[in-house]
């Protein structure tokens, strides 16, 4: 688990679990480590300690499967749990005898508080190494230390935006931050370096310490003066007064976790370190004992972690690997696809009408290529090599022996079967088409197709290069060969993948269409439109509903709620397509037209429009924000446990995941699905009951919500 040498009368405690695929601080390993330092501080032959890893990372963090399983018992588990730290770490600062961490990779979280209690901090030059306090990120603040010693180190307004961000940084920018002391350009020499150290400074203190006389122990010093300021000083006063409202207004009050650092800091830092730590504990237990942690850990990093490694990847088929893909369609879309397809070193045909058109698309890869250059993001040297792995074309036979072929064209039937079915011979033996469709049914698609068992839909999110979520959909025909296929492209790109069974709208667009159409009713009703959309963003919601619409289209909207209507599952009196068509009659197409629920002047930030007022007159009596919020988040979450029981969507991860990644659900309630759980499921359905009878059927539960409502007061 950690190795114990000593070398040249130097201790060097090297971590290498074997029981986790990376270091972490959990309950087999906390005891043995502070076994390690004890047996160190005793050995009098012993003159200082070296702190490292035996692995290709230093130590990750907490193992946040300890956390989880401390955060539905009594709090003072989890208090137990930091306080156990604290002590440990804290007698590194002690115990008399010089401390180095010698850093040869990551060190997150708890991993980075374990380098910030030593007494100096050495970082082999690594470019894959990322340093910094993480925990904000999962709903949690740092436990160990982290919000007392990093502002000691940087002062105030250094430290609280790393803390606060969760902010993780490489080496160069470390040191540059004074967030470690020294570098290394190998592991000898960061050995050397360290041992080096020890010999200059054989009794250190930390900059917060002092001897006393009396006793002769190492105690926190009183009255510490920050650098650049203290709480009380007029950096101070500004930094807390603004910070919090900043806070406030970003985090909406639904995430605990900011504003709890925010107090942390604020007093820990008028008291000496030892108290310090005493009062970050008790905050870390009011965040990781809230339901908000526990969603962000069991969906945002555990469930992620596990779709990431694809989870839902058929078990018995082999691995594969698509070198050459073929792209139909070089919009917006084609190419954000060609852009992160080659960023993952895979050869792509991009297909338009002209080649013109097709080179157009590839510019889209230059363009975003060039602005990383310009943020020293991307190696200009690597910029042509990527662009080389981009063929633009108007000939359909480039596209021969591509393993996989993805269309992007506009979501009509008859062009997307034409383009499949010219380009579908050109695959590889045993390629496999998919379609990039958002709403369109994949086993109606397939009809086109000469072997539906290798037609998938492959639905991404836009913009490509930014969004991080692919929904992979399932037709009736789609073979486990080819959803293998599927995955493996999507995670070789980097992007996360769900799976979905075919349906209208599939799980995203289908939930995603909730938010914008209530959005909708709450305008026909005279909601006031400010209301609806602070309703939305103080929800937790990326952007308001009339916002995101604009975004989307509304001409878009029209035409999918018109699929609809002449498909005979969408009534004419369907408010989102009576209100789209007026719209688009109107010539208020949304945002690329610079008009749609709100005006885009050229010279002014973007306002709602006026004229939505004459449309729609305001109503007397308006609701509550309150009101607004729930009929919002609600509307989303029904509509996802519809998709859950009628199988649409096949695991309550891909459920939480999807909503999350894929149209922005508030991730502080664990997602779409998990949100009925994060209120409650009796408050859901009585929630579900009080809004359908006030506004509609479509917020009506489910049979199967009402069962489980009774099987729940059985269990109490």
């Amino acid at each position: 688990m950690l190795n114990y040498t000593i070398d040249q009368n130097v201790a060097i405690i090297s971590w290498a679990m074997t029981s986790s695929p990376m270091n972490v601080l959990n309950d087999e390993s906390i005891p043995e480590f502070e076994a390690a330092l004890q047996r160190a501080y005793a050995d009098e032959s012993v003159k200082g300690v070296i702190i490292t890893s035996a692995k290709p990372e230093f130590v990750a963090g907490a193992d946040l499967k300890m956390i989880l399983r401390n955060n539905d018992k009594e709090p003072t588990e989890m208090l137990n749990v930091s306080s156990e730290l604290n002590r440990i770490f804290r007698s590194i600062e002690t115990s008399g005898k010089p401390t180095v961490a010698a850093m040869n990779g990551t060190a997150l979280g708890g991993g980075y508080e374990i380098c910030l209690a030593c007494h100096q901090r050495i970082a082999l030059n690594n470019p894959k190494t990322l340093i910094g306090l993480v925990e904000v990120t999962i709903g949690l603040l740092p436990g160990a230390g982290g919000t007392q010693r990093l502002p000691r180190m940087l002062g105030i307004q250094a430290a609280l935006p790393l803390i606060l961000e969760g902010k993780k940084v490489g080496v160069q920018e470390a040191k540059r931050l004074g967030m470690i002391d020294d570098i290394a350009d190998s592991p000898e020499e960061m050995m050397m370096k360290a041992r080096a150290w020890i010999d200059a400074n054989p009794k250190p203190l930390q900059p917060w310490d002092e001897l006393d006389r009396k006793t002769g122990k190492i105690v926190g010093k009183e009255n510490f003066n920050v650098p650049g300021g203290n709480v009380q000083s007029s950096v101070g006063a500004k930094t807390f007064g603004a910070g919090t409202a900043m806070l406030m207004e970003k985090t909406k009050g639904n995430y605990p976790a900011p504003i709890e650092i925010m107090a942390c800091v604020y007093e820990g830092l008028q008291v000496n370190i030892d108290r310090a730590l005493v009062i970050e504990a008790r905050h870390f237990v009011n965040v990781a004992t809230s339901k908000v942690a526990k969603n962000l850990i069991q969906t945002m990093f555990l469930g992620l972690n596990e779709a990431n490694k694809g989870i839902s990847r058929p078990k018995d088929v082999a691995k594969t690997d698509v070198k050459k893909l073929g792209i139909l369609g070089a919009g917006m879309m084609g190419a954000g696809i060609a852009y992160v397809s080659a960023q993952a070193g895979i050869e792509v045909v991009l297909k338009d009408v002209s080649v013109e058109a097709a080179e157009k698309g590839k510019e889209y890869s230059r363009t975003l290529l060039q602005k990383g250059v310009e943020r020293g993001k991307v190696d200009p040297q690597k910029v042509d090599g990527l662009l080389n792995l981009i063929t633009p074309t108007a000939d359909v036979q480039d596209l021969q022996h591509c393993d996989l072929i993805i269309e992007a064209v506009f979501e009509n039937r008859d062009l997307k079967a034409q383009v499949t079915q010219e380009a579908e011979p050109r695959l590889v033996e045993n390629g496999v088409f998919g379609s990039n469709t958002s709403t369109l049914p994949i086993s109606g698609l397939a009809q086109a197709s000469a072997k539906p068992e290798n037609f998938i839909g492959i639905h991404f999110f836009s913009p490509v290069d930014k969004m991080g979520l692919v929904e992979i959909i399932l037709g009736k025909q789609t073979s486990d060969y080819a959803l293998a296929v599927a995955i493996d492209y999507v995670r070789k790109i980097r992007k996360t993948p769900i799976v979905v069974n075919d349906s209208r709208g599939f799980y995203t667009s289908r939930c995603f269409s909730t938010y914008t159409a209530e959005g909708m009713e709450l305008v026909k009703e005279g909601v006031n439109p400010v209301l609806i959309e602070n309703g939305g963003k103080n929800a937790g919601m990326p952007v308001g509903p009339l916002a995101v619409t604009d975004e989307v289209a509304l001409d878009l909207v029209y035409k999918i709620s018109s699929q609809g209507v002449n498909d005979g599952v969408v009534s004419q009196d369907d408010t989102s397509y009576q209100m789209a068509k007026q719209f688009v009659e109107l010539g208020r197409l949304g945002k690329k037209a610079k008009a749609g629920f709100y005006e885009y002047p050229a010279d002014a930030p973007k306002h709602l429009w006026p004229g939505l007022r004459d449309l729609f007159p305001l109503s007397v009596n308006q609701p509550t924000l309150d009101e607004v919020k729930t009929r919002l988040l609600y509307r989303q979450a029904i509509e996802a446990v519809r998709c859950f029981e009628e199988n649409v969507v096949r695991t309550k991860l891909d459920a939480d995941l999807g909503s999350i990644l894929g149209w922005g659900f508030p991730a502080y309630t664990g997602g779409a699905l998990s949100f009925v759980d994060f209120v409650g499921i009796d408050t859901f359905v009585k929630t579900c009951d009080r809004l359908a009878d006030t506004y509609g059927e479509r917020f009506r539960p489910t049979k199967k919500l009402r069962e489980l409502v009774e099987i729940s007061k059985l269990t109490v």
